[in-house]
């Protein structure tokens, strides 16, 4: 039986599958159309529209009546506010360097110079009685600190000579299997005089039971093997930060800092039933794998204004982050237990990154940024592989022989140069085009086992214009070359802890950036009276060096595969979102949010030579988010919905000796609050309520998969169980 035949039948499956599913999807239209034509006729709270602008102000007082306690409880009252969140959610991961940013948080109108430590996490630890108001940027000025064809939020603070507050919680997770997991989080943020302050500590619960089953058979459908695994990992992350400001007379001052740590062991237990002799032949193994990690960060900028009103700005964030992974494996028997592998991989990244420039006024209407910005970052990583069998033992291989791994041994270094310039025209009082202007050079250097060193060079043009139609209605478009950041776990030899008949799995010293040209059109409509948000935005990306497996085989008998550059490929699509209150439905306090995706692209595959989808690139996707408040009794109680289709081509990965095909399933969470017991706010959660299974088809062959000899076909499916969180606030 061939590769093409599986590959037909699993569509045909899948296809159909997707077509039953899409109509229930569709019919949310109707709701779309009921929200828009309601919107004209229902008075509801009303945010402030700063006049002959874009940007939506919520003061402090239209979020009293929901008693929140932390700025995040704030945000999850306002229609749309995912659409500035969630940022341009088709460029994920493509965005280098510190002036990027789709849907950024900023705070006082600055952002948090981090990556591990920025705007978004700060949302949670800031407490709602310290917030003056929360704005909705959707225009472009030089004045902002970030570029991006998306939304911005802005959350001002109280400016006061002296104010502070405690945030505390507790909290508590029941797994599926009767674990309870505690933590504990507190914050302390407040300002004196011209200097603000926030400090946070955090235990995070993390523990996870996954229990995964699978079925091996071979090309004519008998029964080979079952499988029963499970994993338990017993996790705790433990976090610290900072950030600190100072308001000089024309100048102002930010530095902020994180250090966060986890070493969870992991268990795993499996038993194998192996049925391919005719007879039942059982046998256990169990796992030990200890993961230690730690990360630390340090970010800041400093502004300085002049007179003429040109400012001058420096950013800068140092981080570095180690981690260590050990897997040991062992047959057990009925006294005694034998080890059969042992697996040990370890990195560290670090990165130093500085920017800085100078903003000025070409006319009342034009402005101007240039600048400049340099990154190094730097991976070391290693490898050790040992397994038993004949020959001299190594106590680092854990006891084994030694196995030799090319390419296992590995510093990448990177040496990024990017000169900038960018261009704010308010055309009109309705009208503005930003244009950037991008030139980067950068040398990545790799070290160890093997010795390469390239240069690389682009130019990184950007157009984003932005037309409001009416003050409710605004069109966004956006043109811009984008150039991914690469992986440098891609360039060694890494652990593969997803497949047991695969230990390890091949770097690629050659692999070069992704690169995409983008073009965006969104149309986004805000109902009046604050009901709702209606937005419609397509995209279409021309891409060139995806990265994806290749063939990276040392001989015919020795298969390897890893990440490289496969070609030229294209993606496009369109995300559909509704987000409105629901008072016309006698629910005035109620917020329902409804997202729908559809994508296509299209690739040339490196090992069968024909065209498919983009690896991981499902047809569609849809979303829905329901929140009630009833503010009478101070009571808050929704759910949160996704799923996506799975019809086998766009998740079907296909590599050189085998293919996987993922087969999920929906989520489903929900959530009950009541604030309580002198203020404090109790919440509890049902997460992955559905239990909620994801599934794997993988397809083996002889040899290389071009030659379409099927050798076992292995269903499995995974998960994790219900999770009920239990988490208690309070502000002080």
């Amino acid at each position: 039986m061939s590769l093409e035949y599986y590959l037909k039948h699993l569509r045909s499956i899948q296809i159909t599958r997707h077509f039953s599913r899409a109509g229930k999807f569709l019919r949310p239209s109707i709701l779309t159309m009921a929200i828009a034509a309601a919107g004209h006729s229902i008075a509801q709270e009303t945010a402030d529209q700063v006049a002959h602008q874009s940007t939506v102000v919520y003061q402090a007082d239209f979020f009293a009546e929901y008693s929140p306690v932390s700025v995040n409880d704030m945000i999850d009252r306002i229609p749309g506010i995912g659409l500035a969140l969630n940022g341009n959610r088709n460029n994920r991961g493509n965005s280098r360097g510190l002036g990027s940013g789709e849907g950024e948080i900023l705070i006082n109108g600055q952002r948090t110079t981090g990556k591990s430590n920025e705007g978004r996490s700060q949302l949670s630890r800031i407490a709602a009685d310290q917030v003056n108001y929360i704005e909705i940027i959707r225009g472009t000025s030089e004045e902002m600190d970030i570029r991006g064809g998306g939304q911005v939020v802005n959350v001002v603070l109280l400016d006061a000579k002296s104010r502070s507050s405690i945030s505390a919680e507790l909290n508590m997770d029941r797994l599926h299997d009767g674990t309870v997991d505690p933590g504990a989080k507190i914050s302390y943020t407040g300002q004196t005089g011209a200097f603000n302050y926030l400090f946070h500590v955090e235990a995070e619960p993390r523990y996870e039971n996954q229990f995964t089953k699978e079925f091996s058979r071979d090309a004519n459908g008998d029964l080979l093997e079952t499988r029963e695994e499970e994993k338990i990992r017993d996790q705790t992350e433990f976090e610290t930060s900072f950030n600190l400001g100072y308001q000089f007379e024309n100048s102002m001052i930010q530095l902020n800092g994180l250090y966060a740590e986890s070493s969870p062991p992991s268990d795993v237990d499996r038993i194998i039933n192996d049925y391919s002799s005719g007879n039942l032949l059982s046998s256990r193994e169990r796992e030990d794998q200890q993961s230690d990690r730690n990360n630390w960060e340090v970010g800041g900028d400093y502004e300085y204004g002049f007179n003429n009103g040109s400012k001058f700005r420096f950013l800068f964030i140092v981080n570095d982050r180690d981690f260590a992974n050990t897997r040991e494996r062992y047959d057990v028997f009925a006294e005694s237990e034998s080890k059969d592998l042992f697996l040990f991989s370890a990195g560290r990244d670090r990165e130093r990154i500085g920017r800085t420039s100078y903003t000025f006024d070409l006319s009342p209407n034009q402005g101007m940024e240039l600048g400049v910005e340099r990154a190094q970052t730097i991976r070391d990583s290693k490898l050790r592989l040992g397994l038993s069998g004949t020959g001299a033992t190594s106590a680092a291989h854990g006891g084994l022989v030694a196995q030799p791994v090319s390419n296992s041994s590995s510093t990448v270094e990177e040496i990024r140069l990017e000169n900038f310039a960018i261009h704010n025209w308010q055309l009109n009082d309705r009208m503005s085009l930003e244009s950037s202007l991008i030139y980067e050079t950068s040398t990545i250097t790799q070290s160890g086992d093997v010795t390469n060193e390239r240069d690389f060079d682009f130019v990184r043009p950007k157009l984003d214009y932005r037309f409001d139609i009416t003050q409710s209605l605004q069109l966004r478009a956006t043109i811009e070359k984008s150039v991914s950041q690469l992986s440098f776990s891609d360039f060694s030899t890494s652990a593969d802890n997803s497949d047991d008949d695969q230990d390890t799995q091949a770097g690629n010293p050659d692999i070069a950036q992704e690169q995409s040209w983008n073009y965006k059109l969104n149309l986004e409509y805000r109902l009046p009276n604050n009901v709702g948000v209606l937005n419609s935005e397509f995209y279409y990306r021309d891409l060139e060096d995806v990265i994806d497996r290749i063939d990276v085989s040392p001989s015919a008998t020795d298969l390897q595969s890893a990440r490289g550059n496969i070609g030229d490929g294209k993606r496009y699509g369109a995300n559909l979102d509704a987000s409105t209150r629901l008072g016309y439905l006698g629910l005035p306090n109620a917020l329902f949010s409804l997202g729908f995706s559809v994508q296509d692209s299209a690739v040339t595959d490196p090992f069968l030579g024909t065209e498919r989808r983009l690896r991981r690139n499902g047809r569609w996707f849809s979303r829905a988010n329901f929140r009630h408040d009833i503010t009478k009794y101070d009571f808050s109680y929704g759910f949160s919905y996704f799923t996506s289709a799975r019809d086998g081509s766009g998740l079907t990965q296909i590599d050189i000796i085998d293919t996987e095909t993922e087969i999920g399933d929906y989520g489903l969470n929900f959530f009950a609050e009541k604030k309580a017991f002198n203020s404090a706010t109790i919440r509890f959660d049902i997460q992955n309520a559905n239990d909620q299974m994801r599934c794997r088809e993988r397809i083996r062959f002889v040899g290389a998969t071009t030659a379409g000899i099927v050798e076992e076909v292995e269903d499995s499916c995974f998960g994790s169980g219900v999770k009920y969180a239990l988490k208690i606030r309070h502000t002080f």
